[in-house]
């Protein structure tokens, strides 16, 4: 975790950016105008705030206490850089956790930062936002798929609008702790997953009946690892920052996908790549993606790094 730029080299119009999810808190420091920022600092901690009880609808003390702590490191962060804009969005977990009040009042008490709580429709606004920020639409329409921790957001749209979108409560989080009980997961949890989807989605389904689709935009998260495991096994360097967009070759999508579905925790655990949060949800966002992919009949994929915080950033900067 690395500055790009002292706080004390900052000036004003500075922004700060929380995305709070079910796995990771991110926070984002940047200033400038909101087609190219210039970013001053980005962390993302692990905090897990699903662990233990994200088909619960509780945070667990443990996952509470790491999140609320979490919160009090960014605080402190935001006042070295001076921020004068300073947006909290909490998605899925928060949002449908009993005790989610509770810990944005605690937030609030221990650093004044106030959380918006979006719905899910607001987030893939914002998720839309960020990938057509990093110049990955075009005048083809094009499936954002935002697979989280909580939920997954499917927008379908081009570089103009967005046509439909939706926001579903399947996060790999959510996967993993329904299905993925045993490790590699049996063909048998993989098809009792495909029939959970099949019987959750009707709408996106509907949504996106007769609407030609180029291709499917996996924002961030997973999407990252399946790039940086495929090029670091092809002995290339990999650095997220230089590559806001990537274009998979089909077939070798389709072989990291199969290769990480097949594998077993000590597989993923040991590959250069992929970080110690994702190692067990990345199979369930490997099994999602191959059934939108089917459903779809699509096989051109590509990843933005850009997301939901580069979404709020770009709102953010244009107000200023």
């Amino acid at each position: 975790m690395t500055d790009k730029q002292t706080p004390s080299s900052a000036s004003r119009s500075i922004v700060a950016v929380m995305d709070l999810g079910t796995n990771t808190f991110h926070l984002l420091i940047a200033r400038g105008d909101a087609a190219n920022p210039e970013e001053l600092y980005h962390t993302t901690v692990p905090v897990r705030l699903g662990e233990g009880g994200i088909n619960n609808g509780i945070i667990q003390p443990a996952a509470y206490k790491r999140g609320v702590d979490t919160m009090v490191q960014f605080n402190e962060r935001i006042g070295e850089f001076n921020a004068e804009h300073v947006s909290a969005i909490a998605t899925s977990a928060l949002r449908s956790a009993a005790n989610g009040k509770d810990f944005i009042d605690e937030v609030k008490a221990k650093t004044g930062i106030e959380i918006e709580t979006i719905d899910g429709d607001r987030e893939a606004e914002y998720i839309y936002e960020g990938v057509k920020a990093g110049n990955c639409l075009s005048k083809q329409n094009s499936l954002i798929l935002d697979i989280g921790g909580g939920s997954v957001e499917f927008i379908l749209g081009n570089d103009e609008q967005i046509i439909w979108k939706q926001s579903f409560e399947i996060g790999a989080a959510r996967m993993l702790d329904k299905f993925h009980k045993i490790d590699p997961i049996p063909e048998t949890s993989i098809q009792e997953m495909n029939n959970y989807l099949e019987q959750t989605l009707p709408s996106f389904f509907d949504g996106i009946k007769n609407i030609e689709i180029a291709n499917i935009i996996g924002s961030s998260g997973a999407f990252e690892t399946f790039a940086e495991v495929i090029e670091l096994q092809k002995g290339n360097e990999f650095d997220l920052k230089k590559n806001r967009k990537y274009k998979f070759a089909p077939q070798e999508f389709i072989n990291i996908t199969d290769w990480l579905i097949a594998s077993s925790h000590q597989d993923r655990e040991s590959t250069k790549g992929i970080i110690p949060i994702r190692v067990d949800m990345i199979v369930s966002a490997s099994l999602i993606t191959r059934f939108v992919m089917k459903k779809l009949r699509v096989s051109e994929i590509l990843m933005s790094t850009y997301s939901l915080k580069e979404g709020v950033l770009a709102e953010a900067l244009k107000s200023l």
